[in-house]
């Protein structure tokens, strides 16, 4: 029988001021830690600095509950359900057949966000 472990919890929260200074500093910040997508999903819009930076706090979170070291940030994506729920596509091979729990929240000043991540093991 299948039963589900939890493997791992993360929170994170993140200035929202302190994303827009690294995006204005580090000209390869967006690079290095977003994908195309969620780059264009935030770029260009009126809360631009919130939705990557309450990205930045679920990448952060996610790496946190998978306490795996040398993982990317950027190989965590967070993508959006058709039922618009929150929702992580990892692309580490060591992340394989976790399923993972967002929320996320953001406002003027702040972005925050905190991840379970679950595996089913075999039980006796």
């Amino acid at each position: 029988m299948m039963l589900p472990q939890i493997l791992g919890v993360g929170i994170d929260i993140v200035e929202v001021k302190r994303i827009k200074r690294l995006i204005r500093r580090q000209k390869t910040f967006l690079s290095r830690v977003f994908t195309e997508a969620e780059l264009r999903y935030s770029i260009g819009k009126k809360n631009q600095f919130q939705r990557l930076a309450v990205r930045f706090a679920a990448k952060e979170a996610v790496w946190k509950a998978l306490g795996l070291k040398g993982l990317a940030l950027k190989s965590i994506a967070i993508v959006k359900s058709p039922g618009g729920r929150p929702g992580i596509l990892c692309k580490d091979p060591r992340a394989e057949g976790v399923i993972f729990h967002l929320a996320l929240s953001h406002a003027d000043d702040y972005a925050s966000a905190a991840a379970v991540a679950v595996k089913n093991v075999e039980c006796a």
